[in-house]
């Protein structure tokens, strides 16, 4: 049976991101989606994530297999939200960017894994609102967004030269019902949750 968490993503980690982040850009490109296909996220914003610790690491059997971040708004690019509104304007949110699984771990839904422990993490840190983007043709990631009751608000233009827009998702908790606290025991968590 396979040994799986998330952590914080350290330096060290820099090799297998870059080759994790190189496998989602090809995956991109052969479903026709231009998302990614303009260099970036580059080596400069992955080390941006690690030294800020705003990324983390799916691990498998002590390997790497995933990646993702978390970045506190406001977002600069969901100030002029087209075609819609967000239902939570008021209250701070988390967005969650560069998502990606490598081609060993692909097909064994880990990003199902991937996206309950982030929101159990923003959660312990008192957030209940979060935010993602993708573009039309990222078919995995609106999936994932629809299962975890992300809604559809509007689109967005983010920092692509290729196709800027994406289509805006967001998913709001109850502030009175914070699950992570009564009923998901991740103790072996809390000391890298805590660190803020």
């Amino acid at each position: 049976m396979s040994t799986i968490y998330l952590r914080r993503t350290y330096m060290r980690d820099l090799p297998a991101i870059n080759r994790i982040i190189e496998d989602a850009k090809n995956a991109l490109k052969t479903a026709g989606s231009p998302q990614w296909q303009d260099g970036h996220p580059d080596r400069r914003t992955i080390i941006n994530d690690i030294t800020h610790h705003l990324s983390w690491a799916l691990v498998v059997d002590e390997q790497v297999v995933g990646v993702a971040t978390m970045v506190p708004g406001p977002e600069e690019s969901y100030q002029q939200l087209q075609g819609g509104a967000w239902s939570d304007d008021d209250n701070p949110y988390l967005t969650i960017h560069r998502v990606a699984i490598g081609n060993q771990a692909r097909g064994q839904h880990l990003s199902t894994f991937l996206f309950s422990n982030l929101l159990t993490i923003g959660q312990e840190r008192g957030y209940t609102n979060f935010r993602l983007d993708t573009h039309r043709l990222n078919k995995a990631m609106q999936a994932i967004a629809r299962k975890f009751s992300f809604q559809y608000r509007g689109t967005v233009n983010v920092a692509d030269q290729i196709d800027p827009e994406r289509l805006a998702y967001e998913l709001n908790l109850p502030t009175n019902e914070l699950p992570v606290e009564y009923h998901v025991n991740n103790d072996f968590m809390r000391p890298m949750i805590n660190r803020k």
